[in-house]
């Protein structure tokens, strides 16, 4: 991004070119450059062209930012890489829970933490080593209203005491784009001894939802995190402000709720038992999965697991949990293809969801060699039961 056509941006006559480039966003992009071009003759070209790859922005930021994505700006890079709204509201709101008046965002990318600290009163700053992105962060900031203080700095090198809380976002990118995100420490920047030695005080590091449970070091809370369904980060959180070992947080329109390992009872003797298939089968959420919570879904709806390797739960009851997707279990059809094949078109069925778990399948391959034919809609789940392949139709709920 060039900075100087950014600050211009920031202008009167940028904003002008700016809203006219937003109210243009329905239209081809030849043709709506076209029409910029023409309507302000004398604006140089990378006005312009910065101009319309905000409106684009916008227009692609509204999933992660709601509303506020019509005030903000944004570089491709930061806004892939930024929280959520939901989930850095959560996330502040966990600081204010513990006390916590300040916080330093050590990375703070184009302020998407930031936003949500300064909104819920706690005073923060941030810094970053990208200028562009440093600069955009300031703009939101501007733009919202809200106080905070970003600049150029390094993480690493900056005395960052006076801070309650510091939190991080590590960059997790190579210079090759091929490896895409890594889910391991290499690569990061800031590096992971400098990660460790934040988690030695009270701090909070985004992490992604890979991270290997072996990475956590002791006394630090790993919070694995889903939004509407999608699994979207982890956190660690340190010193006070760790409170468990492992929780699973779901946000979803209705509101938020949370389970920890103290939620979960071991499996075996004593705790949660592999079972046969009940009536009713549950689906835990990503971030139950990826906190290795499932018995904790499984005591919760009084059943047991259908494999001590698969995460699928089982129970003769109905219940309702923000922690799982319910499903009637309808009959156990044949899991053999063929076999399949003809049960399927026996009962009509034409649109066919296939979800899987535990077993060698790839639902699309599958669908298309099934062939479903049919005025009906079915939904089969192919898994392992006794250690033998096992296919489920069944019923949401």
């Amino acid at each position: 991004m060039d900075l100087d056509a950014f600050a211009w941006l920031l202008t009167d006559p940028g904003q002008t070119l700016l809203a006219r480039a937003v109210a243009l966003g329905g239209e081809d992009p030849l043709q709506a450059q076209s029409v910029l071009r023409r309507e302000f003759a004398g604006v140089a070209a990378p006005y312009v062209a910065v101009a319309m790859s905000q409106a684009e922005l916008r227009r692609r930021a509204v999933p992660k930012f709601g509303a506020a994505a019509a005030a903000m700006y944004f570089t491709p890079d930061g806004l892939e890489q930024a929280t959520r709204q939901a989930v850095a509201e959560h996330r502040a709101a966990r600081l204010v829970a513990f006390g916590a008046g300040s916080a330093i965002d050590l990375g703070c990318g184009i302020g998407g933490d930031l936003i949500a600290m300064a909104r819920a009163g706690i005073t923060s700053a941030g810094v970053d080593l990208d200028p562009e992105r440093v600069a955009v962060a300031r703009a939101n900031l501007d733009a919202l209203g809200l106080p905070g203080a970003v600049s150029v700095a390094d993480a690493t090198e900056l005395d960052h005491t006076a801070f309650e809380v510091a939190f991080a976002d590590p960059a997790r990118r190579t210079n090759n784009r091929s490896r895409g995100r890594l889910l391991d420490t290499e690569g990061w920047t800031p590096p992971w001894p400098f990660v460790l030695s934040l988690l030695a005080r009270d701090a909070c590091v985004k992490v992604a939802p890979g991270i290997p449970h072996e990475l956590v070091p002791d006394g630090v809370e790993a919070e694995f995190v889903s939004d509407r369904g999608e699994v979207k980060e982890a956190a660690l959180w340190s010193g006070r402000l760790a409170t468990v070992h492992r929780r699973a947080t779901v946000i979803a329109d209705g509101g938020l709720a949370t389970l920890t390992d103290e939620d979960a009872p071991p499996l075996g003797e004593g705790g949660v038992d592999v079972r046969a298939v009940g009536e009713f089968l549950y689906e835990p959420d990503g971030a139950v999965i990826r906190a290795g919570l499932v018995t904790a879904v499984a005591a919760g709806v009084g059943g047991g697991l259908l494999d001590d390797r698969i995460a699928y739960v089982t129970s003769d009851q109905s219940f309702r949990t923000p922690f799982a997707r319910g499903y009637r279990v309808l009959e156990v059809l044949p899991y053999r293809e063929r076999a399949l094949r003809a049960a399927l078109r026996e009962r009509g069925v034409g649109r066919l969801t296939i979800k899987k778990r535990g077993v060698a399948v790839v639902p699309e391959e599958l669908r298309r060699r099934l062939a479903p034919q049919g005025p009906n809609e079915a939904t089969i789940v192919l898994t392992r039961v006794a250690d033998e392949g096992t296919c489920l139709l069944v019923q949401p709920f």
